[in-house]
């Protein structure tokens, strides 16, 4: 085998280990949960009752704001929804397994919106909630 030969072999085989490396590592980066993204009409948001089949929990974007609205499904078809924002300096929250946690100074909150570690000290903005036929209708304004 010629050394030119051998040398673009190399490089491309490279090339190739690192994209492959690559992208199991962006997909890895990728949210563990569905976002929902909806319109906000009459000052409400509708999602599918259906979305829950597969999780209790569901993330949704409505369109032209700035955070996330957590939506956890409880027993007897009854719903919480909060504003994904930290009431610390108003970052996005992240979900984690057992509640939130703001990435920017630390705060964390419990699946019911309850700060469980400052800086925050107030609980998160909760939307209530009903139910038309086959969707779940969150109330912005209360």
């Amino acid at each position: 085998m010629e050394r030119r030969h051998f040398i673009k072999s190399s490089c491309n085989f490279c090339l190739l280990a690192a994209t492959g490396y690559f992208l199991s590592e962006l997909t890895a980066c990728s949210p563990a949960y569905r976002i929902i993204k909806t319109e906000v009409i009459n000052d409400t948001v509708q999602i599918p009752l259906a979305s829950f089949a597969q999780s209790d929990f569901q993330v949704v974007r409505p369109r032209g704001w700035n955070y996330d609205i957590a939506v956890h499904k409880k027993a007897n078809d009854v719903y919480d929804s909060m504003l994904m924002q930290c009431t610390h300096q108003q970052n996005q929250l992240i979900p984690t397994g057992n509640g939130y946690v703001c990435n920017l100074h630390g705060s964390q909150f419990d699946k019911e919106g309850k700060v469980l570690k400052g800086p925050a000290e107030n609980a998160l903005k909760k939307y209530p909630t009903s139910i038309d036929q086959d969707k779940l209708i969150i109330h912005l304004k209360a």
